[in-house]
Parts: structure tokens; C-alpha cells; sequence
């Protein structure tokens, strides 16, 4: 046997031998990797560790008190907390007035006025806006923040509160936002009516009288309409679930501001809940034997008068829903008494007859109880006074005043340029009256001056051109609508403290086709307007808040 064969290993010693570096090469190698898990492991756990105590305290070392102060040097300390925490100067300016805010309501706490502790300082302020102005009168939009008719140029600085005011008043907030709301509302005798900025209604002022009526508790003092340009806008028509067949006659709001009815020659009565986004009819009630010339609520709103072209007339009674006849007049011979006026105290309803005679029909029993004879022919009726005197006009162009107490005419005026008056009206606060003619002047009159023998109008309205129909004052008289039913579009708005027609009126880009009637709503907000194609058209006036 040579050297080498010697040491030359058997073929299973060489396979055991493999095996075993193998084996021992996975030892090594299963050995790294556990020890590399563990250090992984334990890294995170410091980790861990490290962000919850950051996080939460000390949760795995906790400090022991009085120790923590003499290991830890306050310089040291400092430099701890300021790695974790950082200033951010630039909101010094912003900081700073809330600091100013915080020592004015110290110093509030200690005997100062809340209002001042309240006020906020603004952070930057616009020295342009003094020497800025802005004129207010020629830009129709910006007409609403007039003070005053004739004010035109205001300061920059003055313009922006005065547009702050107007998004306020658009866009009230709720009272727990403001800043200024009151939070401590533990009293209620000391909470007083100049915190809401509101007037107690007369009649209020003593509990007891709170529920024996259904009147506003708040009455908001009212602003001054201006004249020039209305601001308004167009709504869905009110008879839009049932428009008229024929010529809309009669339009007229409730007392409640909501319940709306419209009546034509179609022979059909309707009624409406208004509301400027659905209008939902409530009924209609069809009479066969009488095309509507007229119809009118009754002041304290309990029946509804309706008139035609006949002898008789009809009762609608809206709390029985009943419908009566009533007819013809015992004693006259007239064979059409169409158009009517109710007194505004609910008593009488006064009816135009034949040649020159005025019936005095009484509401409660629907029978004649007087009547009163003019010279001429009567054309227009209007009442004054709460019902106690009667205003009338005709074919011999002269103004009478009746007084109903005694029946007899207390005066007699010439009505200036008219040669037969074709329609009157009284304002509600009956200072005023307007009269008009066929030639489409209006004349409009101080009640008073004219009754003490200035027989002058104020103001001679010539806008329109045909026959005047039909006149109408707001709730609150500060607006005059009167209009012709002879011409498309024929309607026209009188701003009355100034006797001006409104420029944007009628709306240029829509017509109104030929006009008949119109009516406010009892707060302003709404007006209808009764036109020959059967359509009830409805705006919004935002000058008034309420229907």
C-alpha cells in the first residue's frame, strides 16, 4: 500500500464528513439568524418603549420625586425640552392681541364694562380706505345702503361697515354663535326688550292680555323705503296648480298673510295657500249662474263677497263653508250691481247703482239699510275713517265725502283735470287719496288739506296713458300701484313719500300682459297682480320682511 492510499478516506467517511459541514454550516447559520432576530427584536422594543414613554410619561421608569430635580441639572433640562418643543414666532403679531384680549378681560373681571372687554382690535388696517370713496347713487345695487335719498359719496371705511351691516341683516347668525351673545340667562326679569332691539306691541304690557289675542308679541320698527329702484323679484304664479280659463278680476290677500284667492270670469272662485315656492290650492267653488266681476274678503276675514253682472250677489262664509244668494235688493230695480267696496270695520258693503245712487247693504243681515245719491254717475267707491265716511267719484269729475253716521255729503271737491273719474282710493293710514281719470292721469291728494278747501293735488301722475282701472296702496303706504287694463304692461309703482314712479318697474325683460288688478300682502312682502290671460303673476319685495 502506497503513501497516498493511507490517507486516502472510504467513500462513506467522505459522505459522513459532508453531512456533517452541512449540518454544521445550518447550525452556524440558523445560530445568525436567531441572534439577529433577537437584537431586531429588542430594537423594537426599545423603540416601542421609547415612543410610548414619549407619548405617556415614564411608564417604564417612573420618576421618583426628589430625585428627578437633583440628577438632572436645569441647563441640561432646558436642552431636553427644547428638543421635544419649539416657538413658532411668527405668530407673535396674532399672540399678541389675544394677550392684549386676556389682560382687557382681567381688567374686566376686576370692575370694567363687558363690551370693552369684548372688542376686538383688528390685526391690520387698510390706510386707503380714509381716502378711498365710493358713490353709492349711481350703482343701482349699492342704492340699498343709503342713509338717506340724497346721499351719494361715502368713505372707504364707511362703505365696508355699511356692506357689513347689509350681509348681517340678509344673513342673520344664530344668537349662541355671537360673540357678544349673553350666556347667562338665569333671570328673566332682568333681560329687557332693548337687548333684542324690539318695541312691545300696545296692548301687551300687563301678562294678562298675552293670550286673549293672536297679534305679534314683537313688532320690528320699520325701515324707510326708498325711492328710485325696487329691489324684487319674480315667483312661481300664484294659480299655478289652476289657472283661470278667463280674465282674472279679483285678487286679494287674507288678513294672515297666507290664504290668497282669485276669481274671473270662468265662474270659478279658487283659493291658494301662498307661500312663493308651491302655492297650493286649497278649493274652488264653481257658480254657475254669475261670471265674477268682483270679490273680496271682509276685513276681519270671516266671508268673502262675490259679484257679477246681475241683480244678486254671493255670500261665501269660510268658516261653515257655505254659499249663499243673496237678492235682488228689496226696493231697487237695478239689474247689475258688480262692483262693490267693504267698510274696513266689517259692517257695510257699499254697492254702485243706477244713476247716482249707493247702497248701503249691511253685512250681518245682507239688507239694504241706506242709501246715498250723487249728481253725477258713480264709477268708484272707497272707504275712510275705519268705515265711519265714504269717498266716491264719477261721471261729473267731482270728489264726495259721506259722512255714514248721518248719511248726508260733509264735503264736495272738484278733482283737478278730470272729466269722469274712473277710480279711487284711500290710503290705510287715510292721509292720502289718489283719484283716476280716462285721459290716465292720477291725481293724488292730502286728505286733510283737501276737506280744508285746497283742491291742489300734490302730485299729478301721468305715466300712463289709457284709462285708469285700478289703484291700490300698501300696507303701509308708501307705495301707489295703479294700472290700465286697455295696454300690455300698463302698471305702474309710485314711491308716495317722494310721489316718483319706480324706474325698474314694470321688469323690462317680461311682460305683464294686460293688467286688471293687484293686491299687497298684509306685511308687504308679497304682490299679485291678476292679468286677462288667467295668470296671477308674484313678486317678492324685498324691502318687506314679512307677508
Amino acid at each position: 500500500m502506497s503513501l497516498i492510499s493511507q490517507h486516502v478516506r472510504t467513500k462513506n467517511e467522505v459522505i459522513k464528513s459532508k453531512r456533517e459541514v452541512e449540518d454544521d454550516v445550518k447550525n452556524n447559520d440558523t445560530l445568525k439568524v436567531r441572534k439577529r432576530k433577537k437584537e431586531f427584536e429588542g430594537e423594537e422594543v426599545k423603540e416601542m418603549k421609547k415612543l410610548e414613554s414619549f407619548l405617556f410619561g415614564s411608564l417604564y421608569s417612573p420618576v421618583e420625586f426628589g430625585k428627578e430635580d437633583e440628577e438632572v441639572e436645569p441647563g441640561k433640562a432646558a436642552e431636553k425640552v427644547s428638543d421635544v418643543f419649539f416657538t413658532d414666532r411668527s405668530a407673535d403679531t396674532v399672540l399678541s392681541v389675544y394677550q392684549k384680549e386676556d389682560a382687557d378681560l382681567s381688567e374686566g373681571d376686576r370692575g370694567h364694562d363687558d363690551e370693552r372687554a369684548l372688542q376686538r382690535k383688528p390685526v391690520w388696517v387698510d390706510d386707503e380706505e380714509e381716502n378711498a370713496t365710493v358713490n353709492i347713487a349711481k350703482v343701482f345695487r349699492l342704492r340699498k345702503l343709503r342713509k338717506e335719498e340724497g346721499e351719494d359719496l361715502i368713505s372707504g371705511s364707511e362703505y365696508v361697515s355699511r356692506l357689513r351691516a347689509q350681509h348681517v341683516k340678509l344673513n342673520p347668525g344664530t344668537e349662541w354663535a355671537r360673540v357678544d351673545s349673553k350666556t347667562d340667562r338665569g333671570s328673566d326679569d332682568e333681560s329687557t326688550d332693548d337687548e333684542n332691539e324690539a318695541i312691545v306691541s300696545r296692548g301687551f304690557e300687563d301678562l294678562d292680555g298675552v293670550l286673549k289675542t293672536n297679534e305679534d308679541l314683537v313688532v320690528k320698527s320699520g325701515a324707510k323705503l326708498l325711492s328710485g329702484h325696487l329691489e324684487y323679484s319674480r315667483l312661481v304664479d300664484a294659480n299655478i296648480q289652476d289657472p283661470s280659463n278667463g280674465p282674472i278680476n279679483s285678487v286679494q290677500f287674507h288678513q294672515n298673510g297666507q290664504l290668497f284667492l282669485a276669481a274671473g270670469l270662468d265662474r270659478k272662485l279658487r283659493f291658494f295657500q301662498i307661500d312663493g315656492k308651491r302655492n297650493t290650492k286649497i278649493q274652488s267653488i264653481f257658480l254657475e249662474d254669475c261670471p265674477i266681476r268682483k270679490a273680496s274678503f271682509l276685513p276681519d276675514g270671516s266671508q268673502v263677497i262675490v259679484s257679477g253682472r246681475r241683480n244678486f250677489f254671493y255670500s261665501f262664509d269660510l268658516v261653515k263653508a257655505r254659499v249663499d244668494k243673496i237678492g235682488p235688493l228689496v226696493g231697487r230695480e237695478e239689474k247689475s250691481i258688480e262692483d262693490f267696496e267693504v267698510s274696513p270695520d266689517s259692517q257695510l258693503i257699499a254697492f254702485i247703482g243706477n244713476e247716482g245712487y249707493i247702497l248701503l247693504v249691511s253685512t250681518k243681515t245682507k239688507q239694504l239699510v241706506g242709501t246715498l245719491k250723487m249728481n253725477g254717475t258713480v264709477r268708484s267707491l272707497a272707504f275712510a275713517e275705519n268705515g265711519q265716511q265714504l269717498l266716491s267719484c264719477g261721471g261729473d269729475g267731482h270728489v264726495y265725502h259721506w259722512d255714514l253716521r248721518t248719511r248726508t255729503c260733509m264735503h264736495k271737491g272738484v278733482d283737478e283735470g278730470c272729466i269722469n273719474g274712473t277710480a279711487l282710493c284711500t290710503s290705510p293710514s287715510g292721509t292720502h287719496f289718489a283719484t283716476g281719470s280716462d285721459s290716465g292721469i292720477v291725481n293724488i291728494y292730502n286728505r286733510e288739506e283737501f276737506l280744508g278747501g285746497k283742491q291742489k293735488p300734490i302730485k299729478a301722475i301721468e305715466n300712463l296713458t289709457t284709462r285708469v282701472d285700478f289703484m291700490r296702496f300698501n300696507h303701509d303706504s308708501q307705495i301707489l300701484a295703479i294700472c290700465s287694463g286697455m295696454k300690455k304692461s300698463s302698471l305702474k309703482l309710485i314711491h308716495i313719500p317722494s310721489y316718483t314712479v319706480f324706474s325698474n318697474w314694470p321688469p323690462p325683460n317680461r311682460s305683464l300682459y294686460y293688467p286688471r288688478c293687484i293686491d299687497f300682502s298684509p306685511g308687504g312682502g308679497f304682490m299679485a297682480v291678476g292679468n286677462a290671460s288667467g295668470k296671477v303673476l308674484l313678486y317678492k319685495l324685498h324691502h318687506y320682511q314679512h307677508a
